[in-house]
């Protein structure tokens, strides 16, 4: 270091402009660095020309962070957290190997005013068992590098190996620790693989909790009536359409034509015509079911008559009142996100709450039709969770990683087996087969109605031979086997539910990597949203509602039809005369109407 001529040999202090001719310079420091307190500073001895500098300092950490990560991917990559790991470097290790070149590297610059003497290097003392403490002597510390925001502070001397840490490690600004400090302190921070775990347990033990929690509900919504699963229908379906289309931001980043003004603003009227057209179709939808299926209550109802009547002319003027005001909202800078919007709340209404309707006819044609396809896709996702974590090797489709091909063929089976055990128990009781005529009534109830055929038991006659080969390993007399159409059926929509129905989570699944989110939400604790649990059932639902309506109902003149023809096509003196005709044919059988 350069010295200014004096009579003194060895001055004790240097001043501050001695000492900053002697700093490297880096381009990384702070303005707070370089505002230090203007005070004197120790006697730097001939011993520094073998310390790091800062930039030295950086490097060693940096070469000591990079070798503790890849020790720790190592370690993860090969399941061996609970192994002893290999020596990591310490930081004082590390500065200590990259010492050894500091004098190549970055030389100590030196003064023009007076030549820099030969130092006198003093030999190292070894530190003593248990050194008394001594008062520090300030040393002119060099600025370190910064870590995560923070200012890290090195002081390494030759006695005493102290680091000035940062605080959030510490807890205080600039406290000093010993080497055994910083290896405990090293030591003591949370192993990742154990962290992982610890996370993943609580994932399985909160997502079975809420799992028995909403088969809870949905049993007891069940046995409660009609009614309330229509309403638990309802609920779900608005919930996945507030979690669709809240994926739809109408922000407007870019203005079309160029008005930065409206740049990050939002259309005030896109939230509200968004819920308005969901009112408007569901008031078209469910008021065709209401309409259907209470057409004896309905049309014998004079106030309820003109609505039931005029229902789906006033559906297609509400549905205009909202087109005109959609396009009375359009606003320059906003036009392709609402035209966007427009597009996505239409395909959302055809996707959810179409097929949330189907449903809903599904409860009011019995809720056999609804709970026990429900139950089987339930089942089948449970059983390829069963099979793919004991047999799964194979991946099934890029959209799912988790799926392999040997969980989805062995659901396929155990769908099937539990299908036909599932709707053979709960086809004896009338609540789950009738239609239903009263919303009011419950699993007490005494429910009476005359069964579709396909629930009336029948037998197959066994052909010969294997009647032959029956009767002698089982040691009696078979002849037939008893069976239900609707045992056939179960098996159809198991094998709907087991091999398409689960490509409607794939769909969702596809969705989700599109807008690069894990969830569609977080309605459920440990299941996501709720479409994540309902994107099978939409699909299970719609083709329950088209098979059955399809192959199974039966088509007969009900009071309810017989009612709505005379209500709509005939005139008032059309119906009076019918009653006047009813009257005298009922009089000719024998019974007197008053």
């Amino acid at each position: 270091m350069s010295r200014s001529s004096s009579t003194t040999a060895n001055p004790p202090f240097v001043s501050r402009s001695a000492f900053d001719a002697l700093t490297v310079e880096d381009v990384e420091d702070s303005e707070d660095e370089q505002q230090q307190e203007e005070t004197p500073q120790t006697q730097v001895t001939s011993t520094e020309h073998t310390k790091p500098s800062k930039s030295q300092i950086k490097k060693a950490q940096k070469q000591a962070r990079t070798e503790r990560r890849k020790q720790l991917k190592a370690s993860s990559k090969a399941g061996t957290a609970n192994s002893s790991p290999r020596h990591t470097p310490s930081l004082e290790e590390s500065i200590a190997r990259m010492a050894d070149g500091a004098a190549d590297v970055y030389p100590l610059p030196t003064t023009h005013t007076a030549p820099e003497p030969k130092p006198t290097a003093e030999p190292p003392q070894e530190p003593a068992p248990e050194p008394e403490p001594e008062p520090e002597v300030s040393e002119p510390s060099l600025p370190g590098p910064v870590i995560n925001g923070d200012i890290q502070h090195v002081n390494v001397t030759e006695n005493n190996s102290t680091l000035h840490l940062p605080s959030k490690l510490l807890g205080g600004e600039g406290q000093s620790v010993s080497k055994p400090d910083v290896e405990q302190a090293l030591k003591s921070k949370p192993d990742p693989q154990e962290a992982e775990r610890t996370k993943t347990r609580q994932s399985i033990l909160t997502r079975t909790l809420w799992t028995f929690i909403m088969i809870g509900v949905f049993v007891a919504l069940l046995l409660m009536g009609h009614v309330y699963m229509i309403m638990l229908a309802m609920l779900c379906q608005t919930i996945v359409y507030r979690e669709v289309t809240a994926l739809f931001s109408l922000t407007s980043h870019a203005p079309d034509f160029g008005e930065a003004e409206n740049k990050g603003k939002k259309d005030p009227w896109s939230k509200t015509l968004n819920w308005y057209f969901f009112a408007v179709t569901n008031y078209f939808l469910y008021g065709e079911s209401i309409i259907y299926y209470f057409k004896h209550v309905i049309f014998s109802d004079g106030q309820l008559l003109p609505f039931a009547t005029n229902h789906r002319i006033i559906s297609f003027t509400l549905y205009t009142i909202g087109f005109v005001g959609f396009v009375m909202s359009l606003r320059r800078g906003f036009l392709k996100q609402q035209f966007g919007l427009f597009c996505w709340v239409h395909m959302s209404l055809l996707l959810i709450v179409v097929s949330g309707h189907f449903i809903v006819n599904n409860i009011l044609e019995g809720m056999i039709w609804f709970w026990v396809p429900a139950s089987l896709v339930i089942c089948n996702d449970i059983f390829a969770y069963v099979w793919g974590m004991t047999v799964g090797r194979t991946p099934l489709i890029k959209l799912s990683p988790k799926k392999t091909v040997e969980g989805f063929v062995g659901a396929f089976w155990s769908t099937l087996l539990f299908s036909v055990f599932w709707g053979s128990y709960f086809m004896r009781f009338n609540y789950m087969i009738c239609p239903v005529h009263d919303l009011g009534v419950s699993a007490w109830s005494n429910v009476q109605c005359t069964p579709n055929p396909v629930f009336v038991w029948k037998v197959w006659q066994i052909w010969s031979p294997l009647r032959v080969f029956l009767s002698r390993l089982l040691g009696k007399s078979v002849t037939v086997i008893p069976y239900a159409p609707y045992q056939l059926h179960l098996l159809v929509f198991a094998v709907f539910a087991s091999l398409v129905a689960p490509f409607g989570g794939f769909f969702a699944s596809g969705f989700k990597r599109a807008f690069n989110i894990k969830d569609f939400g977080h309605s459920i604790p440990g299941h996501g949203g709720m479409t994540d649990r309902m994107d099978c059932q939409f699909l299970m639902g719609v083709f329950t509602y088209v098979y059955y309506s399809s192959l199974i109902r039966e088509h007969h003149v009900s009071v309810g039809s017989i009612l709505q023809m005379i209500v709509s096509g005939l005139t008032v003196n059309e119906q009076l005369e019918l009653v006047k005709d009813l009257k005298k044919y009922m009089e000719g059988q024998g019974i007197m109407i008053v």
